[in-house]
């Protein structure tokens, strides 16, 4: 089959092919069909993610995977069967307890596209225990984001309660989602970009905010939470000052730069930082139910898998208008 293989870190992926993966026990086959663009995939290929952050010293928390990929939306071996496959692949089969509803934060979770192979391939294989029923309402090239940034962006929503001031920094995959759900619950949404990004801004506005500006500047009112999906730990800070007292700031990414230091008042008032972790079953089916119902419809930049890293790239400026997405064709 044909893949894109990762040889390095901060390397090029590679085209090549490779033999076709066979299902083991408790797995299944898929034919991959699109695989969404994450920015967790460029964290992979700058090698910011080795060890994960707070797991035990195994082999299972260092990255092993030949390729990237970690969203994917696939048809399984027979056919008519819709699946996705998002980034977060469950915990190892060896884990017997967990907590229910924190079955994320299991120490030995394991990662699409980190510990194993992900979807930068004409075929994957998938652990059928977190594989997800598709909204048939959406194509593949559709639903591939809905598997990362959906999900992912679901999570971090639910973190802010029901606050009705809501910021989103970084304007992207996730967060262009996130305010189409908020939007259906009559949140008011305020979007933070890159200074001197018109156009991501823009993009912003076409989908409702009704402020779009700076990330180093205030909105025109305090906010009652805001979610960080940019990668950048100098934004908490500036988070902080944004949100009135009592409110929250969610981090949502796996992996954030360092958090400069800050005065305590940022922080004082009840104000609450946290971030979270992965996405757990009961978020994909709850998202995968809603989100034809809302409806969620992501914008899309589609590439074909042999430019899978002129996306990449895209995504690393910071030009992608909603998700770049891998179609693979046969």
């Amino acid at each position: 089959m044909k893949a894109l293989l990762l040889d390095g870190a901060r390397r090029p992926l590679r085209t090549a092919e490779i033999p076709r993966p066979a299902p083991g026990p408790g797995q299944v086959l898929l034919a991959v069909r699109a695989c969404g663009v994450c920015r967790t995939d460029l964290h992979v290929l700058d090698g910011e993610h080795s060890p994960i952050p707070n797991s035990h010293s195994c082999s299972a928390t260092r990255s092993s995977a030949r390729l990237p990929g970690s969203a994917r939306a696939a048809a399984a071996s027979h056919p008519g069967s819709a699946s996705g496959y998002p980034g977060w692949a469950g915990r190892a089969a060896s884990v017997a307890t967990v907590v229910p509803g924190r079955e994320n934060l299991c120490d030995r979770a394991r990662f699409t596209g980190y510990q194993l192979d992900g979807g930068y391939a004409e075929y994957a294989v998938a652990d059928e225990r977190f594989c997800f029923a598709l909204p048939d309402t959406y194509g593949d090239l559709e639903a591939a984001p809905l598997l990362c940034a959906g999900l992912i962006g679901y999570r971090t929503l639910a973190a802010t309660g029901d606050a009705p001031r809501l910021g989103l920094y970084g304007f992207g995959a996730a967060a262009h989602l996130v305010a189409q759900v908020a939007r259906s619950r009559g949140r008011r949404r305020f979007a933070f970009t890159r200074a001197g990004d018109e156009a991501a801004q823009q993009f912003a506005r076409a989908l409702g905010a009704e402020w779009a500006g700076a990330s180093d500047a205030l909105p025109p009112e305090p906010l009652d939470a805001a979610i960080i999906f940019a990668p950048a730990g100098a934004l908490v800070p500036l988070a902080l000052r944004a949100v009135a007292k009592g409110g929250t700031v969610v981090c949502a990414g796996i992996h954030m730069s360092d958090i400069p230091t800050f005065p305590y008042d940022l922080l004082w008032g009840e104000r609450v930082l946290r971030s979270v972790a992965n996405l757990t079953r009961r978020d994909g089916e709850e998202f995968l139910a809603l989100a034809p119902r809302v409806p969620v419809r992501p914008t899309i930049e589609p590439y074909p898998l042999e430019r899978a890293n002129e996306a990449l790239e895209r995504l690393r400026a910071g030009q992608v208008r909603g998700a770049a997405v891998l179609e693979i064709a046969r």
